[in-house]
């Protein structure tokens, strides 16, 4: 994990490549991506999640059956 001096150092060279009227732009394109990924991984996770329900449901009922 970077340290608080790394951050700022990075704070600074975006500024100075993208300009502070850009950067806040940047920052909100950033944020919706990261939590559009997220939710993305989110729902792949939850439906691994059914799956492996329905796998042991389905085992469940056969060994009532026998």
């Amino acid at each position: 994990m970077p340290g608080p001096m790394s951050i700022i150092v990075i704070g600074v060279v975006a500024l100075l490549v993208f300009g502070p009227k850009k950067l806040p732009e940047l920052g909100k394109a950033f944020g919706s991506s990261l939590r559009e990924f997220k939710n993305a991984t989110k729902g792949l996770v939850d439906d691994d999640d059914d799956d492996k329900k329905v796998e042991l449901k389905k085992k469940d009922e056969q060994k009532e059956i026998r």
